[in-house]
């Protein structure tokens, strides 16, 4: 089976306004105990601000200026920026929600984006902004499935695949998928390691 025959087997496709609240059950379940999240966003209610969150970069970044596919109507979920659509208006918009978001860890956020934003890709590339399988779904192969769409398509029109991630299963995952670490970086404050990795085209 190759890779296009496994992705119709699990039934991946464009994420649409029905998927939506799965989706984001989806997101909030998978990044509840994220190293990354717990170290840069408030302990006060913390599961429902990871939710919201996510809900804000699977509709606002992902849905809005990029592409979006799900598996199992949102039981499986992966989020990209794209080259040809700019996140600036985006970025501008939701930049106070999610200051408010991350509550009395704001300084560690921005601490946090200040040291890995160096090691982010200048060029355009396919930027992966969020993705998370189900915890009842996992195991089955939907993680990949639902990325594959995403880094074929960045394949096929000559552009990097580009994510960040705070836990070494997950480097591991996407060396699989064709990534490469390209920074090792510690977060300040106490935070977790992050690894960027980038897939090139070819």
């Amino acid at each position: 089976m190759n890779d296009e025959q496994a992705q119709n087997a699990l039934a991946v496709r464009p994420i649409t306004d029905a998927d939506v609240p799965t989706a984001v059950d989806t997101l909030g379940r998978a990044f509840a105990d994220y190293p990354f999240t717990r170290h840069v966003i408030s302990a006060d209610d913390h599961e429902a601000r990871v939710r919201r969150f996510q809900e804000i970069c699977l509709t606002r970044l992902g849905m809005a200026h990029g592409r979006v596919w799900v598996a199992e109507g949102g039981l499986a979920v992966a989020a990209w920026s794209v080259p040809d659509r700019d996140p600036s208006p985006a970025f501008a918009e939701i930049a106070l929600v999610l200051g408010e978001l991350a509550g009395d860890r704001q300084a560690a956020f921005e601490a946090a984006e200040q040291v890995v934003e160096p090691h982010r890709p200048q060029e355009p590339v396919w930027f992966l902004n969020t993705v998370g399988v189900a915890p009842a779904a996992q195991g089955r192969g939907l993680g990949r499935a639902v990325l594959l769409p995403g880094i074929e398509e960045a394949e096929r029109t000559g552009y990097p695949a580009f994510l960040e991630t705070s836990t070494e299963a997950n480097v591991w995952f996407y060396r699989r998928l064709g990534f490469e670490v390209t920074a090792e970086v510690q977060l300040p404050d106490g935070g977790p390691r992050a690894w960027c990795m980038r897939r090139d085209p070819g």
